[in-house]
């Protein structure tokens, strides 16, 4: 049955790209970490900034309206809790996935040409430049994946495997994980030369360095490295049309052992494509960002790894958002 909405709920709705707007241009413009060791003026702070006055006073004294920053008399400061999560001097922060939701933001506005064109939005780099967007990207991701990471690989064992190849592995967080669940294995993490040196750093610090083998590449191009017997597709097929995931499958279909097995995080949609309502939202997300990337059902998935040569493919896990795992063996 559909939701009776009343006018203040949908105008509530249609308001709410005002607090997103400010809260994400602070975490590009950098004011809280600006603001994180001791309060400031506007006129201070837009000297440190290198912003307007008149501008950055308003956008100040909406963040203090909206209880992100503390004004007294004239001077801003941030609450020590809120500096944990929004300070780039705090191990904690969460300014990665802000700050690439604010990219996010700037594709959704287009939505309507988009919906008209069939053409993704315009990407435009945020002020903070485009390598800049990058690792707030993967940064994201590492906020988003690292405090679940254990669950769901747990959600997989008890399972044995000699050598995983994480494809797209990002900043190493799943290898990692994987690694934690079955210290006697090895790894392959497979993703872009400017992404391989963010992973490389991480699995350092982690002392893993020599069980990871890092390997730079495009999975929509080249070969993806051979002899894994565990294939980790984590957050990557929503951003491929079903054609792109057939050809990225029946790559991975290749590269691994005659026993490998494949695992698949993500969205799994019900056969409408209504729900899980966040997957509905995430198609939104692609349509904007991708050429022909978007949400999936079980027998989509199921279909199309079968035709790249897979079978026994079961759904082992169904999330409400992005930890839906799909298992499928190479036949």
């Amino acid at each position: 049955m559909t939701k009776q909405r009343s006018a203040e709920e949908i105008l509530k709705i249609a308001w709410s790209f005002q607090q997103a707007s400010v809260l994400t241009a602070a975490a590009d413009l950098n004011v809280f970490t600006a603001l994180h060791e001791r309060p400031m003026t506007a006129d201070a702070l837009a000297g440190e900034l290198g912003t307007d006055l008149r501008a950055t006073t308003i956008l100040l004294d909406a963040l203090a309206a909206l209880e992100f920053l503390i004004k007294k008399g004239d001077d801003y400061s941030v609450p020590t809790a809120l500096a944990e999560l929004l300070s780039e001097k705090s191990a904690q922060n969460v300014l990665p996935v802000v700050r690439h939701l604010a990219n996010c933001l700037g594709r959704w506005a287009q939505l309507a040409r988009v919906t008209q064109s069939g053409r993704p939005a315009e990407r435009v780099a945020s002020i903070r430049g485009e390598a800049a967007d990058q690792a707030a990207f993967i940064g994201a991701m590492h906020n988003i994946s690292a405090p679940v990471a254990a669950e769901v690989v747990g959600r997989l064992m008890p399972f044995k495997f000699s050598h995983l190849l994480d494809i797209g592995g990002a900043s190493g967080t799943w290898t990692m994980a994987f690694l934690d669940a079955v210290p006697e294995a090895t790894a392959t993490l497979f993703d872009l030369p400017d992404v391989i040196e963010m992973a490389q750093k991480r699995l350092s610090d982690a002392s893993l360095s020599e069980k990871v083998t890092l390997v730079a590449g495009d999975f929509y191009t080249d070969e993806l490295p051979a002899g894994a017997d565990l294939a980790w597709l984590g957050a990557i097929c929503h951003q491929n049309s079903r054609q792109q995931n057939r050809e990225l499958f029946a790559r991975i279909h290749k590269a691994m052992t005659d026993d490998g097995v494949v695992v698949i995080r993500d969205v799994v949609m019900d056969p409408s494509h209504t729900s899980p309502e966040g997957g509905a939202l995430f198609a939104v997300n692609m349509l904007v960002a991708t050429e022909g990337g978007g949400t999936y059902t079980l027998a989509e998935y199921s279909e199309d790894l079968s035709e790249a040569g897979f079978d026994d493919v079961t759904l082992v896990h169904r999330d409400e958002f992005m930890s839906s795992l799909i298992r499928a063996r190479k036949a």
